[in-house]
């Protein structure tokens, strides 16, 4: 047995002491990089915002767990690693809290009713009851029978969706035939009118029935109305040619009679109704032929009334040519159409006339009241005419002052009656009945009153007879063009600050005791358009500062939106708007016109052009966090730059 000596004991001690210490040399230095790593990675998670992070390492691995509120603020955390040791390193142990709000579906219903047969379709909030809504329905008429198939999803309901749905049933009440279609906020009627008064009185009930904040579309349709007697008439006096009463049957027939009056000179937008009825294929052809004749007289009237054709021209036209264009029309009228061609005499001698003259006249003042006087034939007729005008215009409003004359023409009953006919179409106005003439004029808020009033004298006083008609539509007796659209509230606003601007004390944001008025009448407009969305826009002229202007003229534009707040208008869609001296409207170079740049504007946003869009600047993070997100679990890792200073263990 080999014994070692002394020395060879005491170096093999020093080899197994120098390992020991050396493996616990190195054992220290990881365990030192691991909790600095540690320390590292755990202080930037907590500064950036992060501090539900739980970070470990084992060797060169650190494993990042905990909960994260979002899926993008997981990337963040992990990203944020990433800066210190190699995103290949990093072991994802983070979990994300499930998201607990699940966006609601688009909610929409449609509504479609025939009479009692009533079908709802769609998908609607849990909390709108199905069962509640067919009960309503049901209630608008006793026979009503309602197919339901309605879909629920369990969430709260949005904003005006109840408001919409009210409305939309009130719709159906007052359509029978109709299809109704609701999304929160939003309802589109569909619907057929019998004709276009109906329709113009549809529109009105309805829109004047939309609750606040419920935008409404309406496509009701009118069918051609039937005309009887089909009736064209077109006149040329002292040079001035006109439509009193215009048919046609068709488009392209519309077209040929329009062009034939824009080559008689009529000019601007000519109306021409479309309608059923014509006696003949060919009614423009003889419209069209109509209209040139009379062209080429240079004055008079034509009027069709189904297949009769009567032209009619005054005595200062040579009977030359009348003879020669009558002729040539009535040879090239179709075939159906027949022609009778007067040419008035010259009117009598003004010596042998009666002092007062023939005539009869009915006027009507805008307040409704009917005043008849001139001549009547005897008490008979007399009688009769008042019991007739009483009929139309209504018990007390007819004031009798006609005289009695029997050495009337022929016919004059008749011609009397079918004046205040006529005179019942218009809203104020009057008719005077000669012996070779009927004379009516006067406004009216119903755009197509001057066809009816043409379509009453040509059938009732019959073929050839002399008679003018001058209608003016006025559109603010059209029940129609009162409806409050955000359009016209817009514009009935912009007049009100045409009469009396909205002032202020110089160089300050009070508005001055005179502009209540102003203010008053805007409150008035507003509350009764309802829910606007408006920008309130304030204005200075240009002395001053730029920075002091634009300040100024926003501190009054909230002025004035505090002001309708405290006369109690919905004021949740409008924006006050400071401008500054930014928008001048006029030279600031005089007093006038400065004046007139220190203003308050209202105009609905849907005018205002949208800020121009802006692109965010580059994300460089962001875009390390998406590239991460791409190539998760590629055989080629990006490796994030170290941040500087950030201790970086060696691969």
């Amino acid at each position: 047995m080999i014994v070692p000596s002394r020395d060879a004991v005491i170096a093999i001690g020093a080899f197994a002491l120098a390992a020991v210490l050396a493996l616990g040399g190195a054992t220290g230095a990881v365990h030192l990089i691991e909790r600095q790593t540690r320390a590292e990675i755990a202080t930037l998670l907590h500064d950036e915002g992060f501090g539900w992070t739980e970070v470990a390492t084992d060797g060169l691995l650190v494993t990042l767990s905990g909960e994260s509120p979002t899926e993008a603020a997981r990337f963040r955390a992990l990203t944020i690693a990433a800066t210190v040791v190699d995103g290949a390193r990093v072991l994802d142990e983070i979990a994300v809290t499930p998201s607990l709000e699940v966006a609601a579906p688009p909610f929409q219903m449609e509504i479609l009713r025939n009479r009692d047969d009533v079908s709802v379709i769609g998908l609607v909030p849990l909390a709108h009851d199905p069962e509640a809504l067919v009960a309503r329905i049901s209630a608008l008429a006793p026979d009503i029978a309602v197919s339901e198939m309605l879909e629920t999803a369990d969430h709260a309901l949005p904003a005006g969706w109840d408001r919409a749905v009210g409305f939309a049933i009130e719709a159906m009440r007052v359509l029978p035939v109709s299809k109704v279609s609701v999304t929160p906020g939003r309802v589109t009627v569909s619907a057929l009118a019998t004709d276009a008064q109906n329709r113009r009185e549809l529109e009105t009930r309805l829109l004047q029935s939309r609750p606040q904040g419920v935008e409404v579309t309406l496509e009701i349709n009118a069918p051609r109305p039937v005309i009887t007697p089909f009736t064209l008439r077109f006149t040329i006096e002292d040079g001035l040619p006109r439509f009193d009463a215009c048919s046609a049957d068709n488009e392209a027939g519309r077209e040929l009679i329009v062009q034939a009056a824009r080559d008689a000179g009529l000019a601007g937008n000519i109306s021409c109704t479309l309608g059923m009825g014509a006696p003949s294929p060919r009614w423009a052809q003889a419209a069209s032929q109509s209209i040139g004749a009379l062209q080429r007289l240079g004055a008079g009237a034509v009027t069709m009334s189904d297949t009769e054709v009567s032209l009619v021209v005054p005595h200062i036209v040579s009977a030359a040519s009348f003879d020669r264009v009558a002729g040539e029309l009535e040879s090239a009228l179709p075939d159906v159409f027949s022609l009778q061609s007067v040419r008035l005499d010259p009117p009598d001698d003004v010596a042998e006339r009666d002092d007062a003259p023939t005539e009869f006249v009915a006027a009507l003042s805008p307040e409704g009241v009917l005043n008849l006087h001139g001549r009547l034939t005897d008490e008979r007729t007399r009688d009769a005419v008042q019991a007739y005008a009483r009929a139309r215009f209504g018990w007390q409003a007819v004031q009798m002052g006609a005289r009695l004359d029997e050495g009337l023409p022929e016919g004059w009953p008749l011609k009397a009656l079918a004046a205040i006919e006529a005179l019942s179409e218009l809203d104020s106005g009057s008719v005077t009945v000669r012996a070779d003439r009927i004379e009516l004029r006067g406004v009216t808020g119903n755009a197509e009153a001057s066809d009816t009033v043409s379509r009453i004298l040509s059938d009732k006083l019959g073929q050839g007879a002399d008679f003018s008609v001058n209608v003016t539509y006025d559109e603010s007796l059209d029940p129609a063009s009162q409806i409050p659209t955000p359009e016209r509230c817009e514009g009935w606003i912009r007049d009100i600050l045409a009469e009396g601007q909205i002032t202020f004390a110089p160089g300050s944001a009070r508005i001055d005791d005179e502009a209540a008025s102003t203010l008053d009448q805007i409150a008035d407009v507003m509350r009764e358009c309802g829910a606007l969305e408006m920008e309130i826009g304030g204005h200075t002229d240009s002395q001053g500062s730029a920075d002091g202007n634009l300040a100024l003229s926003q501190r009054r534009a909230d002025s004035v939106l505090d002001a309708l707040m405290a006369r109690q208008v919905l004021i949740s869609g409008l924006v006050a708007k400071g401008y500054g001296e930014e928008n001048p409207i006029a030279d600031n170079a005089t007093a006038a016109g400065r004046e007139a740049n220190r203003r308050i504007e209202f105009r609905l946003l849907s005018r205002i052009d949208p800020e121009p869009y802006i692109p965010l600047e580059r994300d460089p993070e962001l875009e390390a966090m998406l590239e991460i997100r791409v190539t998760e679990g590629a055989g080629d890792q990006p490796r994030p730059a170290p941040r500087p200073g950030n201790l970086r263990v060696p691969d």
